[in-house]
């Protein structure tokens, strides 16, 4: 008896530990990944400066930032840059990868596509032709996204979709297999909130649409309603308008939105445009919550403050339920860039958009690791190589979220998170180490719920015939 006690013992012991390790990274299949972002093996960071970057040149591994580095959109140029090059300065403060037969560091390259159709073919087509540059990253605008993927098409080589979220860039139209989609996409986004609105929140019934004006904006309105269908029958949408790129005055919107006795605006822009709808409603009395995606850039919210900010409801590929700091390499990562960020950087990364690297930033960041993972396991920057692993692969990021590439149509199925801003005093619930707050004058995270993937699972054209007969899954 005494032996068998000493056995159970040992199983409840066990059983304890296995739990807690659940608790830390999730379910045994989330923890069966491909590969995954450890901060533990990350190289000496300590001389990283987005303004004085460290670029190799010569025989490397070639990545173009297709963005919009110019125009009233640069500040996005400036975000996907920092994103970008932290991951190429870590790899290669690593050594680099190992490629053909040879050790290569990653070289990061500006494009500037001016937020323009024609520059962005010109600029997209130099970096191939002329930079030879093995990956088009990119980019703000699903428009602009099209014509980069049928750049990467016509002359081989991989796209890499991050922050263009229409899912008709992946349908039977308009489908290559050399680009990837790695960030989530608007039918995700849309189903999404319908689903924390009709099966976490329960209250909210009446909502307005507010978009911007072209492919993007009214997919993300199409995947919100869809979504309501499915899991909130019986909301309603009391009003739906789209708007022109980098409007200034949104007032004939709002006033629209005043009368039309809606509880929540859902919307989709993007900076500027998101910071000035913020700011003209908050102006003009209109204090509804705004179920969005991009009203999270720290300095705007400053400037309409706490009161402003409070309930704003943001969905995240990049967030977590409960705090976001449950594990010591996890705290490691993230003093790593917040003390660079305290002590050396200089404008424009010295604001508030880039102190934690979290959020959207820390998306992009963990995208392009995943990027360079696949390159490195296929030993190669051919891009055939670099299909064959990266179709059907898994990869973990830093805050224990598993990406899954779904082999048929290049999506990515991931959890997501909803996150409610809340007072400084509040934000702990989120912000777990000291200070406990993410910013003091304005509202940010607190509370935050876990959208499971197979309640947003990406959408598949089943015209595409690579998709022919397979699941959402892709199986």
């Amino acid at each position: 008896m005494k032996a068998s006690g000493k056995i159970q013992g040992r199983w409840i012991v066990m059983g304890c530990i296995f739990m807690f390790i659940v608790f830390l990274c999730g379910t045994p299949q989330a923890g069966a990944v491909n590969a995954f972002f450890d901060a533990n093996k990350m190289g000496d960071m300590s001389d990283f400066d987005p303004n004085n970057p460290i670029i190799p040149t010569g025989d490397t591994i070639k990545i173009a930032i297709v963005a919009s580095f110019s125009g009233p959109a640069a500040v996005v140029g400036e975000i996907y840059w920092i994103s970008v090059l932290w991951a190429a300065h870590d790899i290669n403060k690593r050594g680099g990868i190992l490629v053909d037969g040879k050790r290569k560091k990653v070289q990061v390259i500006k494009a500037d596509h001016m937020s323009a159709p024609a520059q962005t073919k010109k600029i997209a087509e130099r970096m191939v032709l002329e930079e030879k540059v093995h990956v088009l990253w990119g980019t703000n605008g699903s428009h602009l996204m099209k014509i980069i993927n049928e750049v990467a098409e016509k002359y081989k080589v991989i796209a890499h979709c991050t922050a263009a979220l229409s899912d008709e860039l992946y349908d039977a139209t308009s489908f290559t297999r050399y680009s990837f989609m790695s960030s989530f996409s608007t039918e995700q986004i849309g189903r999404g909130l319908a689903y924390y609105y009709g099966q976490i929140r329960k209250k909210e019934k009446k909502f307005y649409i507010l978009n911007q004006d072209y492919l993007f904006g009214h997919s993300l309105a199409q995947g919100f309603k869809k979504g309501l269908k499915e899991y909130f029958p019986e909301a309603t949408i009391v009003g739906e308008d789209y708007h022109k790129l980098f409007l200034t005055d949104f007032a004939p919107y709002l006033e629209k939105i005043k009368g039309s006795g809606a509880e929540v605006i859902y919307s989709g822009d993007w900076i500027p445009d998101a910071a000035n709808l913020l700011k003209q409603a908050r102006g003009m009395g209109i204090k509804l919550p705004i179920a969005n995606i991009f009203f999270d850039e720290p300095n705007f919210l400053h400037e309409v403050g706490v009161e402003g900010t409070k309930d704003l409801v943001h969905l995240s590929q990049y967030g977590t339920e409960g705090g976001a700091f449950k594990t010591p390499e996890q705290i490691k990562y993230y003093k790593t860039w917040n003390n660079l960020w305290k002590n050396k950087w200089k404008a424009p990364y010295n604001t508030r958009l880039y102190e934690h690297g979290t959020g959207n930033i820390g998306s992009y960041i963990m995208q392009t690791y995943w990027l360079l993972s696949v390159i490195e396991r296929a030993g190669s920057t051919d891009p055939e190589k670099i299909i064959k692993v990266w179709e059907g692969d898994t990869y973990r990021m830093n805050n224990g979220t598993v990406l899954t590439m779904r082999t048929c149509d290049h999506k990515v199925i991931q959890d997501l998170h909803v996150g409610i801003y809340v007072p400084p005093e509040q934000q702990k619930e989120s912000f777990n180490i000291p200070p406990y707050y993410w910013y003091q004058g304005c509202s940010n995270v607190g509370p935050s719920f876990k959208i499971p993937a197979e309640k947003v699972l990406p959408h598949m054209d089943r015209n595409l015939d690579r998709c022919k007969g397979k699941s959402d899954w892709g199986k």
